[in-house]
Protein backbone atom coordinates (compact mmCIF):
# COMPACT_ATOMS: atom_id res chain seq x y z
CA UNK A 1 0.00 0.00 0.00
CA UNK A 2 1.58 3.52 -0.95
CA UNK A 3 0.83 6.98 0.71
CA UNK A 4 1.16 9.19 -1.89
CA UNK A 5 -1.09 12.07 0.38
CA UNK A 6 2.00 12.59 2.53
CA UNK A 7 3.90 15.96 1.10
CA UNK A 8 8.13 15.89 1.00
CA UNK A 9 7.68 18.80 4.02
CA UNK A 10 6.46 15.92 6.11
CA UNK A 11 9.43 13.52 4.59
CA UNK A 12 12.29 16.30 5.89
CA UNK A 13 11.34 15.24 9.33
CA UNK A 14 12.54 11.72 8.97
CA UNK A 15 15.40 12.23 6.33
CA UNK A 16 17.08 13.78 9.18
CA UNK A 17 17.23 10.79 11.35
CA UNK A 18 19.97 8.79 11.74
CA UNK A 19 20.29 5.82 10.05
CA UNK A 20 18.83 2.84 12.52
CA UNK A 21 20.03 -0.66 12.86
CA UNK A 22 18.47 -3.42 10.30
CA UNK A 23 15.44 -4.83 11.74
CA UNK A 24 12.09 -6.29 10.84
CA UNK A 25 8.42 -5.83 11.74
CA UNK A 26 7.80 -8.56 14.04
CA UNK A 27 4.23 -7.87 15.44
CA UNK A 28 1.54 -5.38 15.97
CA UNK A 29 -1.64 -4.84 17.20
CA UNK A 30 -4.10 -2.62 18.29
CA UNK A 31 -6.08 -2.85 21.36
CA UNK A 32 -9.20 -0.65 20.81
CA UNK A 33 -10.45 -0.70 24.28
CA UNK A 34 -7.29 1.06 25.37
CA UNK A 35 -6.70 2.83 22.40
CA UNK A 36 -2.68 1.45 22.62
CA UNK A 37 -1.01 0.49 19.61
CA UNK A 38 1.95 -2.49 20.57
CA UNK A 39 4.65 -2.68 18.26
CA UNK A 40 7.30 -5.32 18.40
CA UNK A 41 10.25 -5.65 15.91
CA UNK A 42 13.36 -8.09 15.47
CA UNK A 43 16.51 -5.73 16.16
CA UNK A 44 15.98 -2.36 17.34
CA UNK A 45 14.14 0.91 16.23
CA UNK A 46 13.86 4.67 17.07
CA UNK A 47 10.22 5.37 15.67
CA UNK A 48 9.53 8.07 14.27
CA UNK A 49 6.36 9.94 14.49
CA UNK A 50 3.97 12.91 13.63
CA UNK A 51 0.25 14.45 13.94
CA UNK A 52 -1.09 15.44 10.80
CA UNK A 53 -4.61 17.01 10.87
CA UNK A 54 -7.55 17.87 8.23
CA UNK A 55 -8.38 14.93 8.68
CA UNK A 56 -6.44 13.71 11.60
CA UNK A 57 -4.05 10.49 11.17
CA UNK A 58 -0.90 9.64 13.54
CA UNK A 59 1.89 8.66 11.45
CA UNK A 60 4.76 6.62 12.31
CA UNK A 61 8.01 5.55 10.88
CA UNK A 62 10.46 2.78 11.74
CA UNK A 63 13.67 3.53 9.84
CA UNK A 64 15.44 0.70 9.06
CA UNK A 65 12.87 -1.42 9.33
CA UNK A 66 11.31 -4.02 6.52
CA UNK A 67 7.72 -5.28 6.50
CA UNK A 68 8.48 -8.63 5.06
CA UNK A 69 4.52 -9.62 3.80
CA UNK A 70 1.80 -7.53 2.25
CA UNK A 71 0.38 -4.04 3.41
CA UNK A 72 -2.43 -4.74 6.21
CA UNK A 73 -5.84 -2.12 6.29
CA UNK A 74 -7.59 -3.32 9.57
CA UNK A 75 -10.86 -1.55 9.98
CA UNK A 76 -12.06 -0.42 13.13
CA UNK A 77 -15.14 0.72 14.51
CA UNK A 78 -15.55 3.74 16.35
CA UNK A 79 -13.84 7.14 16.14
CA UNK A 80 -10.73 5.82 15.19
CA UNK A 81 -11.75 4.68 12.12
CA UNK A 82 -8.70 1.78 10.75
CA UNK A 83 -4.58 1.16 11.35
CA UNK A 84 -2.89 0.88 8.18
CA UNK A 85 0.89 -0.68 8.05
CA UNK A 86 2.61 -1.00 5.22
CA UNK A 87 6.49 -0.93 3.75
CA UNK A 88 6.82 3.28 2.88
CA UNK A 89 10.55 2.67 0.86
CA UNK A 90 13.14 0.03 0.71
CA UNK A 91 14.29 1.58 4.25
CA UNK A 92 10.99 2.43 6.38
CA UNK A 93 7.64 0.26 7.53
CA UNK A 94 5.19 2.98 8.45
CA UNK A 95 1.81 2.67 10.55
CA UNK A 96 -1.02 5.26 10.02
CA UNK A 97 -3.76 5.19 12.50
CA UNK A 98 -6.42 7.07 10.91
CA UNK A 99 -9.31 8.76 12.99
CA UNK A 100 -12.94 9.46 11.34
CA UNK A 101 -13.99 12.83 9.79
CA UNK A 102 -14.89 15.27 12.42
CA UNK A 103 -12.77 13.36 15.10
CA UNK A 104 -9.58 14.97 16.34
CA UNK A 105 -6.49 14.46 18.72
CA UNK A 106 -4.99 16.26 20.97
CA UNK A 107 -1.25 15.96 20.45
CA UNK A 108 -0.30 16.53 24.05
CA UNK A 109 -1.79 13.69 24.97
CA UNK A 110 -0.09 10.89 22.54
CA UNK A 111 2.08 8.75 24.70
CA UNK A 112 5.29 6.95 23.18
CA UNK A 113 6.72 4.45 25.57
CA UNK A 114 10.41 2.23 24.73
CA UNK A 115 9.65 -1.31 26.80
CA UNK A 116 13.15 -1.89 24.96
CA UNK A 117 14.58 -1.19 21.84
CA UNK A 118 12.45 -3.38 20.06
CA UNK A 119 9.05 -3.11 22.19
CA UNK A 120 7.05 0.19 21.95
CA UNK A 121 3.75 1.22 22.89
CA UNK A 122 2.31 4.32 21.82
CA UNK A 123 -1.38 5.40 23.82
CA UNK A 124 -3.60 7.65 22.30
CA UNK A 125 -6.03 9.63 24.21
CA UNK A 126 -9.81 9.67 23.27
CA UNK A 127 -10.98 11.35 20.08
CA UNK A 128 -12.91 14.47 20.45
CA UNK A 129 -15.49 15.76 17.95
CA UNK A 130 -14.84 19.23 16.67
CA UNK A 131 -11.96 22.06 15.54
CA UNK A 132 -8.20 19.97 16.59
CA UNK A 133 -6.72 22.11 19.35
CA UNK A 134 -3.87 22.07 16.83
CA UNK A 135 -5.59 22.68 13.32
CA UNK A 136 -2.22 22.28 11.09
CA UNK A 137 -3.07 20.68 7.73
CA UNK A 138 -1.33 19.75 5.11
CA UNK A 139 1.60 19.67 4.46
CA UNK A 140 3.20 19.83 7.60
CA UNK A 141 2.52 18.77 11.33
CA UNK A 142 3.39 18.22 14.59
CA UNK A 143 6.36 16.12 15.38
CA UNK A 144 5.77 14.05 18.67
CA UNK A 145 8.58 12.80 21.13
CA UNK A 146 8.91 8.96 21.32
CA UNK A 147 11.66 8.80 24.18
CA UNK A 148 10.56 6.43 27.08
CA UNK A 149 8.56 7.62 29.14
CA UNK A 150 9.53 8.93 32.71
CA UNK A 151 9.49 6.45 35.69
CA UNK A 152 9.62 3.86 33.23
CA UNK A 153 11.38 0.59 33.41
CA UNK A 154 14.00 0.84 31.21
CA UNK A 155 15.38 -2.65 29.17
CA UNK A 156 17.77 -3.35 31.05
CA UNK A 157 15.78 -3.93 33.91
CA UNK A 158 13.63 -6.35 31.68
CA UNK A 159 14.28 -10.55 31.95
CA UNK A 160 16.50 -11.80 29.32
CA UNK A 161 16.45 -15.45 28.56
CA UNK A 162 19.64 -15.92 27.04
CA UNK A 163 20.10 -19.73 26.50
CA UNK A 164 18.88 -23.02 28.33
CA UNK A 165 21.85 -25.87 29.64
CA UNK A 166 21.95 -29.02 30.14
CA UNK A 167 23.60 -29.85 33.83
CA UNK A 168 24.73 -32.64 35.83
CA UNK A 169 21.87 -31.73 38.44
CA UNK A 170 18.58 -30.93 35.54
CA UNK A 171 19.04 -27.54 33.43
CA UNK A 172 20.02 -24.22 34.29
CA UNK A 173 17.99 -21.36 32.52
CA UNK A 174 20.16 -18.20 32.19
CA UNK A 175 18.66 -15.17 32.09
CA UNK A 176 19.94 -11.35 32.28
CA UNK A 177 18.22 -8.23 33.61
CA UNK A 178 15.35 -7.77 35.98
CA UNK A 179 15.04 -10.99 38.58
CA UNK A 180 12.93 -14.11 36.76
CA UNK A 181 8.88 -14.31 38.18
CA UNK A 182 8.47 -17.71 37.79
CA UNK A 183 5.04 -20.02 37.45
CA UNK A 184 6.08 -23.97 37.25
CA UNK A 185 3.26 -26.71 36.70
CA UNK A 186 4.10 -30.51 36.16
CA UNK A 187 0.91 -32.45 34.29
CA UNK A 188 -1.35 -34.79 36.27
CA UNK A 189 -0.18 -37.45 34.14
CA UNK A 190 3.26 -36.26 34.96
CA UNK A 191 5.01 -36.54 31.74
CA UNK A 192 5.15 -32.47 30.60
CA UNK A 193 6.16 -30.14 32.90
CA UNK A 194 6.23 -26.07 32.02
CA UNK A 195 8.02 -23.30 32.92
CA UNK A 196 6.97 -19.99 32.35
CA UNK A 197 8.72 -16.92 33.26
CA UNK A 198 6.84 -13.51 32.96
CA UNK A 199 7.47 -10.46 31.64
CA UNK A 200 10.73 -12.14 29.86
CA UNK A 201 11.59 -12.19 26.08
CA UNK A 202 14.13 -14.48 24.16
CA UNK A 203 17.67 -13.20 23.56
CA UNK A 204 17.96 -13.28 19.61
CA UNK A 205 18.80 -16.85 18.10
CA UNK A 206 17.67 -18.22 21.34
CA UNK A 207 14.51 -19.36 20.27
CA UNK A 208 15.97 -21.61 17.86
CA UNK A 209 18.67 -22.61 20.32
CA UNK A 210 16.04 -26.19 21.78
CA UNK A 211 19.17 -28.23 24.13
CA UNK A 212 19.91 -31.49 23.46
CA UNK A 213 19.13 -34.10 26.07
CA UNK A 214 19.61 -37.15 24.86
CA UNK A 215 16.66 -39.12 26.98
CA UNK A 216 19.24 -37.89 30.18
CA UNK A 217 16.92 -37.75 33.53
CA UNK A 218 13.89 -39.14 31.55
CA UNK A 219 13.58 -36.00 29.42
CA UNK A 220 13.00 -36.82 25.78
CA UNK A 221 12.94 -32.80 24.60
CA UNK A 222 13.25 -29.44 26.05
CA UNK A 223 11.07 -26.71 23.70
CA UNK A 224 11.98 -22.76 24.46
CA UNK A 225 9.34 -20.36 22.83
CA UNK A 226 8.36 -16.85 23.53
CA UNK A 227 4.51 -16.93 23.76
CA UNK A 228 2.78 -14.23 21.76
CA UNK A 229 1.62 -12.20 24.71
CA UNK A 230 1.42 -8.43 26.25
CA UNK A 231 3.16 -8.83 28.67
CA UNK A 232 5.69 -10.99 26.97
CA UNK A 233 6.19 -14.63 28.58
CA UNK A 234 9.14 -17.26 27.91
CA UNK A 235 8.32 -20.82 28.12
CA UNK A 236 10.41 -23.91 28.75
CA UNK A 237 8.91 -27.18 28.44
CA UNK A 238 9.89 -30.62 29.41
CA UNK A 239 8.67 -33.18 27.65
CA UNK A 240 9.39 -36.53 29.95
CA UNK A 241 9.76 -40.38 28.50
CA UNK A 242 7.85 -41.26 31.67
CA UNK A 243 5.48 -39.62 34.63
CA UNK A 244 7.79 -40.75 37.68
CA UNK A 245 10.10 -38.15 38.42
CA UNK A 246 8.68 -35.03 39.95
CA UNK A 247 10.43 -31.72 39.14
CA UNK A 248 10.89 -28.74 40.68
CA UNK A 249 12.05 -25.19 39.19
CA UNK A 250 13.92 -22.73 41.51
CA UNK A 251 15.39 -18.68 41.20
CA UNK A 252 19.32 -19.11 42.00
CA UNK A 253 21.18 -15.75 43.32
CA UNK A 254 22.87 -15.18 40.52
CA UNK A 255 18.63 -14.97 38.68
CA UNK A 256 18.75 -18.20 36.79
CA UNK A 257 15.87 -20.09 36.89
CA UNK A 258 17.04 -24.19 38.39
CA UNK A 259 15.48 -26.76 37.07
CA UNK A 260 15.60 -30.01 38.79
CA UNK A 261 14.40 -33.69 39.18
CA UNK A 262 13.38 -34.85 43.04
CA UNK A 263 12.97 -38.73 43.63
CA UNK A 264 9.68 -40.49 42.67
CA UNK A 265 9.30 -40.47 46.21
CA UNK A 266 9.05 -36.38 46.17
CA UNK A 267 10.58 -36.44 49.38
CA UNK A 268 10.30 -32.56 49.36
CA UNK A 269 6.72 -33.00 49.52
CA UNK A 270 5.68 -34.29 52.53
CA UNK A 271 2.70 -33.61 53.86
CA UNK A 272 2.22 -31.43 57.39
CA UNK A 273 -0.10 -30.14 58.96
CA UNK A 274 -1.51 -26.37 58.73
CA UNK A 275 0.88 -23.92 61.09
CA UNK A 276 0.06 -20.61 62.59
CA UNK A 277 3.25 -18.27 61.71
CA UNK A 278 3.68 -15.27 63.42
CA UNK A 279 4.09 -11.85 61.77
CA UNK A 280 7.77 -10.99 62.00
CA UNK A 281 8.86 -7.84 59.82
CA UNK A 282 10.12 -9.88 56.45
CA UNK A 283 10.13 -6.82 54.41
CA UNK A 284 11.63 -9.29 50.82
CA UNK A 285 8.72 -12.02 51.53
CA UNK A 286 5.46 -11.84 50.42
CA UNK A 287 2.26 -12.23 52.50
CA UNK A 288 -0.09 -15.11 51.95
CA UNK A 289 -3.43 -13.69 53.60
CA UNK A 290 -6.13 -15.99 52.78
CA UNK A 291 -7.01 -19.29 50.91
CA UNK A 292 -10.66 -19.62 49.97
CA UNK A 293 -13.41 -20.77 47.43
CA UNK A 294 -14.84 -18.40 45.38
CA UNK A 295 -17.56 -18.51 42.78
CA UNK A 296 -19.75 -21.14 44.03
CA UNK A 297 -16.94 -23.49 44.47
CA UNK A 298 -15.64 -23.23 41.11
CA UNK A 299 -12.57 -21.85 42.07
CA UNK A 300 -9.64 -22.05 45.35
CA UNK A 301 -8.73 -18.39 45.53
CA UNK A 302 -5.20 -17.49 47.03
CA UNK A 303 -4.59 -14.30 48.11
CA UNK A 304 -0.93 -12.31 48.77
CA UNK A 305 -0.19 -8.74 49.41
CA UNK A 306 2.31 -8.58 46.50
CA UNK A 307 2.74 -10.82 42.94
CA UNK A 308 4.49 -13.98 43.78
CA UNK A 309 6.83 -17.06 42.03
CA UNK A 310 4.83 -20.53 42.29
CA UNK A 311 5.54 -23.48 41.32
CA UNK A 312 2.18 -26.25 41.35
CA UNK A 313 1.74 -30.05 40.01
CA UNK A 314 0.66 -33.58 40.74
CA UNK A 315 1.83 -35.94 43.24
CA UNK A 316 1.87 -39.27 41.91
CA UNK A 317 1.54 -41.65 45.20
CA UNK A 318 -1.78 -39.35 46.55
CA UNK A 319 -2.74 -37.45 43.19
CA UNK A 320 -2.74 -34.74 45.18
CA UNK A 321 -2.37 -31.41 43.69
CA UNK A 322 0.69 -29.04 45.36
CA UNK A 323 1.10 -24.99 45.20
CA UNK A 324 4.01 -24.06 46.41
CA UNK A 325 5.14 -20.38 46.52
CA UNK A 326 8.27 -18.88 46.66
CA UNK A 327 10.06 -15.75 48.96
CA UNK A 328 6.32 -15.69 51.16
CA UNK A 329 5.18 -17.11 54.74
CA UNK A 330 1.63 -17.57 55.89
CA UNK A 331 0.32 -14.31 57.48
CA UNK A 332 -1.72 -15.58 60.26
CA UNK A 333 -4.30 -18.68 60.64
CA UNK A 334 -5.57 -19.89 57.56
CA UNK A 335 -9.06 -20.75 58.11
CA UNK A 336 -10.07 -24.87 56.84
CA UNK A 337 -13.10 -25.89 54.67
CA UNK A 338 -16.14 -27.61 55.66
CA UNK A 339 -16.80 -31.05 54.33
CA UNK A 340 -19.17 -30.61 51.88
CA UNK A 341 -16.24 -28.47 50.35
CA UNK A 342 -15.54 -29.47 46.64
CA UNK A 343 -12.14 -30.05 47.97
CA UNK A 344 -10.04 -30.09 51.39
CA UNK A 345 -6.37 -28.35 51.58
CA UNK A 346 -3.83 -27.95 54.16
CA UNK A 347 -1.13 -25.11 54.26
CA UNK A 348 2.17 -24.60 55.86
CA UNK A 349 5.08 -23.18 55.75
CA UNK A 350 7.79 -25.49 54.43
CA UNK A 351 10.54 -23.82 54.72
CA UNK A 352 11.39 -19.88 56.25
CA UNK A 353 10.86 -18.17 52.94
CA UNK A 354 8.32 -20.97 51.48
CA UNK A 355 4.35 -22.21 51.48
CA UNK A 356 3.61 -25.08 50.61
CA UNK A 357 -0.74 -26.00 49.85
CA UNK A 358 -1.20 -29.12 49.57
CA UNK A 359 -5.26 -29.44 47.56
CA UNK A 360 -6.92 -33.09 47.77
CA UNK A 361 -10.01 -32.91 45.34
CA UNK A 362 -13.19 -35.23 46.54
CA UNK A 363 -15.03 -37.63 44.68
CA UNK A 364 -16.60 -36.30 41.65
CA UNK A 365 -14.59 -32.78 41.41
CA UNK A 366 -11.30 -32.53 38.90
CA UNK A 367 -8.78 -29.91 39.64
CA UNK A 368 -7.64 -27.37 36.70
CA UNK A 369 -4.85 -24.77 35.91
CA UNK A 370 -3.64 -21.94 38.22
CA UNK A 371 -4.40 -18.84 36.75
CA UNK A 372 -3.27 -15.34 37.83
CA UNK A 373 -6.58 -12.96 37.47
CA UNK A 374 -4.84 -10.54 39.47
CA UNK A 375 -1.17 -9.70 40.56
CA UNK A 376 -1.69 -10.56 43.99
CA UNK A 377 -4.58 -13.87 43.56
CA UNK A 378 -3.40 -17.14 42.18
CA UNK A 379 -6.74 -18.93 41.36
CA UNK A 380 -6.75 -22.97 41.12
CA UNK A 381 -9.97 -23.79 38.99
CA UNK A 382 -12.50 -26.68 40.25
CA UNK A 383 -14.96 -27.93 38.44
CA UNK A 384 -16.99 -31.37 38.55
CA UNK A 385 -16.68 -34.61 36.65
CA UNK A 386 -20.57 -35.38 37.86
CA UNK A 387 -22.24 -33.08 35.70
CA UNK A 388 -25.90 -34.16 34.74
CA UNK A 389 -25.70 -36.10 31.18
CA UNK A 390 -27.07 -34.89 28.25
CA UNK A 391 -30.20 -36.35 26.54
CA UNK A 392 -29.37 -40.10 25.54
CA UNK A 393 -27.85 -40.81 22.49
CA UNK A 394 -29.80 -42.24 19.52
CA UNK A 395 -29.45 -43.74 15.85
CA UNK A 396 -31.33 -44.54 13.09
CA UNK A 397 -32.20 -48.47 12.54
CA UNK A 398 -31.14 -47.89 8.92
CA UNK A 399 -28.29 -45.13 8.56
CA UNK A 400 -27.69 -45.42 5.31
CA UNK A 401 -28.48 -42.89 3.66
CA UNK A 402 -28.32 -40.17 5.92
CA UNK A 403 -30.98 -37.19 5.08
CA UNK A 404 -29.86 -33.72 6.23
CA UNK A 405 -30.89 -32.90 10.10
CA UNK A 406 -32.24 -36.51 10.95
CA UNK A 407 -30.58 -39.22 12.70
CA UNK A 408 -33.30 -40.87 14.07
CA UNK A 409 -34.05 -42.79 17.40
CA UNK A 410 -33.15 -45.63 19.43
CA UNK A 411 -30.44 -46.48 21.52
CA UNK A 412 -26.90 -46.94 20.12
CA UNK A 413 -25.34 -50.28 20.86
CA UNK A 414 -22.07 -49.89 23.01
CA UNK A 415 -19.38 -50.65 20.52
CA UNK A 416 -18.22 -54.32 20.67
CA UNK A 417 -14.39 -53.31 19.12
CA UNK A 418 -11.12 -51.78 19.85
CA UNK A 419 -12.16 -47.75 19.01
CA UNK A 420 -10.19 -44.68 19.96
CA UNK A 421 -11.36 -41.08 19.33
CA UNK A 422 -9.10 -38.49 20.08
CA UNK A 423 -11.05 -35.18 21.36
CA UNK A 424 -8.94 -32.14 20.91
CA UNK A 425 -10.08 -29.08 22.58
CA UNK A 426 -9.03 -26.06 21.26
CA UNK A 427 -6.20 -23.45 22.24
CA UNK A 428 -5.78 -23.06 25.89
CA UNK A 429 -4.05 -21.23 28.63
CA UNK A 430 -2.70 -18.43 27.55
CA UNK A 431 -3.81 -18.47 23.92
CA UNK A 432 -7.83 -18.08 24.72
CA UNK A 433 -8.59 -18.45 21.22
CA UNK A 434 -11.35 -16.07 20.13
CA UNK A 435 -12.85 -13.57 22.36
CA UNK A 436 -16.35 -12.89 21.92
CA UNK A 437 -19.55 -10.90 23.24
CA UNK A 438 -19.23 -10.21 27.08
CA UNK A 439 -15.81 -11.44 26.93
CA UNK A 440 -16.76 -15.33 26.67
CA UNK A 441 -13.35 -17.23 25.37
CA UNK A 442 -13.27 -20.41 22.84
CA UNK A 443 -11.00 -21.98 25.22
CA UNK A 444 -13.30 -22.55 27.49
CA UNK A 445 -16.63 -22.97 25.67
CA UNK A 446 -14.54 -25.66 23.79
CA UNK A 447 -13.01 -27.33 26.79
CA UNK A 448 -16.49 -27.90 28.24
CA UNK A 449 -17.57 -29.62 25.20
CA UNK A 450 -14.60 -31.79 24.70
CA UNK A 451 -15.31 -33.36 28.53
CA UNK A 452 -18.59 -34.02 27.66
CA UNK A 453 -18.23 -35.12 24.56
CA UNK A 454 -15.16 -37.85 25.72
CA UNK A 455 -17.46 -38.76 28.53
CA UNK A 456 -20.64 -39.96 26.09
CA UNK A 457 -18.07 -41.74 24.28
CA UNK A 458 -16.38 -43.68 27.17
CA UNK A 459 -20.42 -44.75 28.10
CA UNK A 460 -20.71 -46.14 25.05
CA UNK A 461 -17.74 -48.51 25.27
CA UNK A 462 -15.59 -46.23 23.17
CA UNK A 463 -12.13 -44.90 24.39
CA UNK A 464 -11.90 -40.62 24.68
CA UNK A 465 -8.34 -39.16 24.41
CA UNK A 466 -8.41 -35.79 25.10
CA UNK A 467 -5.41 -33.64 23.73
CA UNK A 468 -5.92 -31.04 26.91
CA UNK A 469 -7.74 -32.11 30.26
CA UNK A 470 -7.06 -28.41 31.94
CA UNK A 471 -6.33 -25.00 30.72
CA UNK A 472 -2.83 -25.70 29.06
CA UNK A 473 -1.67 -24.64 25.93
CA UNK A 474 -0.66 -27.23 23.75
CA UNK A 475 0.99 -26.78 20.08
CA UNK A 476 -0.75 -28.07 17.09
CA UNK A 477 2.06 -30.60 16.50
CA UNK A 478 1.90 -32.46 20.37
CA UNK A 479 -1.70 -32.44 19.46
CA UNK A 480 -1.63 -34.61 16.45
CA UNK A 481 1.44 -36.65 17.54
CA UNK A 482 -1.00 -37.96 20.30
CA UNK A 483 -3.65 -38.74 18.14
CA UNK A 484 -0.80 -41.40 16.30
CA UNK A 485 0.73 -42.60 19.09
CA UNK A 486 -2.77 -43.79 20.49
CA UNK A 487 -3.74 -45.19 17.27
CA UNK A 488 -6.48 -43.58 17.20
CA UNK A 489 -9.55 -44.39 14.67
CA UNK A 490 -10.71 -40.87 14.41
CA UNK A 491 -9.47 -37.18 15.48
CA UNK A 492 -12.37 -34.68 16.19
CA UNK A 493 -10.89 -30.80 16.78
CA UNK A 494 -13.26 -28.41 18.36
CA UNK A 495 -13.63 -25.09 17.93
CA UNK A 496 -15.86 -21.67 18.19
CA UNK A 497 -15.91 -19.17 15.78
CA UNK A 498 -15.22 -15.51 15.55
CA UNK A 499 -15.79 -12.46 12.82
CA UNK A 500 -15.73 -8.82 13.49
CA UNK A 501 -17.56 -7.62 16.81
CA UNK A 502 -19.68 -5.07 13.99
CA UNK A 503 -21.05 -8.44 12.51
CA UNK A 504 -23.11 -9.71 15.47
CA UNK A 505 -25.89 -10.78 12.82
CA UNK A 506 -23.37 -14.00 11.43
CA UNK A 507 -24.12 -17.17 13.60
CA UNK A 508 -24.13 -20.88 12.93
CA UNK A 509 -22.41 -24.07 12.73
CA UNK A 510 -19.31 -25.30 9.87
CA UNK A 511 -17.64 -28.30 10.18
CA UNK A 512 -14.17 -28.36 8.29
CA UNK A 513 -12.42 -31.75 6.36
CA UNK A 514 -9.27 -32.55 4.40
CA UNK A 515 -8.99 -35.82 2.98
CA UNK A 516 -10.64 -38.54 4.42
CA UNK A 517 -12.83 -37.24 7.16
CA UNK A 518 -15.33 -36.25 4.74
CA UNK A 519 -18.04 -38.46 5.61
CA UNK A 520 -16.96 -37.74 9.03
CA UNK A 521 -17.63 -34.46 8.92
CA UNK A 522 -21.09 -34.87 6.74
CA UNK A 523 -22.26 -36.95 9.53
CA UNK A 524 -21.32 -34.87 12.95
CA UNK A 525 -22.55 -31.75 11.00
CA UNK A 526 -25.71 -33.05 10.15
CA UNK A 527 -26.39 -34.32 14.30
CA UNK A 528 -25.79 -30.90 15.02
CA UNK A 529 -28.40 -29.10 12.91
CA UNK A 530 -30.75 -31.93 13.64
CA UNK A 531 -29.97 -31.65 17.59
CA UNK A 532 -29.49 -28.06 18.42
CA UNK A 533 -31.53 -26.11 15.46
CA UNK A 534 -28.33 -24.05 14.54
CA UNK A 535 -27.49 -22.36 11.25
CA UNK A 536 -26.20 -24.05 8.53
CA UNK A 537 -22.85 -22.88 7.38
CA UNK A 538 -21.87 -26.14 5.44
CA UNK A 539 -19.13 -28.36 5.36
CA UNK A 540 -16.16 -27.47 4.35
CA UNK A 541 -12.43 -28.57 2.83
CA UNK A 542 -9.62 -26.39 4.64
CA UNK A 543 -5.94 -27.27 5.44
CA UNK A 544 -5.80 -27.12 8.76
CA UNK A 545 -2.70 -28.74 10.42
CA UNK A 546 -4.51 -30.72 12.52
CA UNK A 547 -6.27 -32.24 9.87
CA UNK A 548 -3.33 -31.95 7.12
CA UNK A 549 -1.21 -33.65 9.73
CA UNK A 550 -3.38 -36.65 11.12
CA UNK A 551 -3.67 -39.84 9.66
CA UNK A 552 -6.57 -41.00 10.15
CA UNK A 553 -10.25 -39.72 9.51
CA UNK A 554 -10.42 -36.20 10.84
CA UNK A 555 -12.38 -33.06 11.41
CA UNK A 556 -13.03 -29.33 12.54
CA UNK A 557 -16.11 -28.67 14.05
CA UNK A 558 -16.94 -24.67 14.56
CA UNK A 559 -19.52 -25.16 17.37
CA UNK A 560 -20.76 -20.89 16.56
CA UNK A 561 -19.47 -18.01 16.58
CA UNK A 562 -18.52 -16.21 20.13
CA UNK A 563 -19.13 -12.65 18.04
CA UNK A 564 -22.91 -13.52 16.87
CA UNK A 565 -25.09 -12.20 19.40
CA UNK A 566 -27.77 -15.80 19.13
CA UNK A 567 -24.31 -18.23 18.92
CA UNK A 568 -22.66 -16.26 21.68
CA UNK A 569 -25.68 -16.36 24.25
CA UNK A 570 -26.47 -19.98 23.72
CA UNK A 571 -23.13 -21.18 24.04
CA UNK A 572 -22.93 -19.21 27.23
CA UNK A 573 -25.70 -21.46 28.54
CA UNK A 574 -24.12 -24.84 30.17
CA UNK A 575 -27.33 -26.67 28.72
CA UNK A 576 -26.89 -25.89 24.96
CA UNK A 577 -23.03 -26.99 25.31
CA UNK A 578 -24.38 -30.14 26.75
CA UNK A 579 -26.63 -30.77 23.88
CA UNK A 580 -23.99 -29.54 21.49
CA UNK A 581 -21.76 -32.18 23.15
CA UNK A 582 -24.49 -35.03 23.12
CA UNK A 583 -25.29 -33.78 18.96
CA UNK A 584 -21.25 -34.41 18.58
CA UNK A 585 -20.87 -37.65 20.39
CA UNK A 586 -24.02 -38.69 18.57
CA UNK A 587 -22.61 -37.93 14.97
CA UNK A 588 -19.45 -39.60 16.25
CA UNK A 589 -21.45 -42.89 16.93
CA UNK A 590 -23.34 -42.97 13.62
CA UNK A 591 -20.35 -42.69 11.84
CA UNK A 592 -18.87 -45.15 13.82
CA UNK A 593 -21.66 -47.50 13.39
CA UNK A 594 -21.64 -47.06 9.41
CA UNK A 595 -18.00 -48.21 9.06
Amino acid sequence: MKFHWLLPSFLSVFLLAGAAEAARLQSWRFDASENRLYIRTEGGVQPKAQLIFNPTRLVIDLPGTSLGRPSVNKQLSGAIESVRVGQFDNDTTRIVVELKDGFTLDPQQVKFRGISASEWTVDLPAPTRGQSQNPISEPGGERLSVEPSAGEPQSAEATVVQNVQLTADGFLVRTAGGRPQINFEQSRAGDIATLDIEGATLAPGAGGQQPQTNGKLGVERVEVRQLPTDPPVTRVTLRMKGSNTQWRASVSNSGSVVLSPGDTSSSRLTRSEPVAVGRPERATLARVLSINLADNGTQLVVRTDRQVSYTSGWDQSSRAYWLRISSSFLAGQIPQLGANSPVSFTASQEDAETVLIWVQPRSGVEVGRVTRPGQQLLSLQLRSSNASAPPPLTSDPNPQPLPRRTIGSGDLPQSNRRVVVAIDAGHGGRDPGAVGIQGIQEKEIVLDISYQVARLLEQQGVQAVMTRTDDSEIDLEPRVSLAERVNATLFVSIHANAINMSRPDISGIETYYFDSGKDLARVIHASILDGTGATDRRVRQARFYVLRKSSMPSVLVEVGFVTGAEDAARLSDPAYRSQMAASIARGILVYLQQR
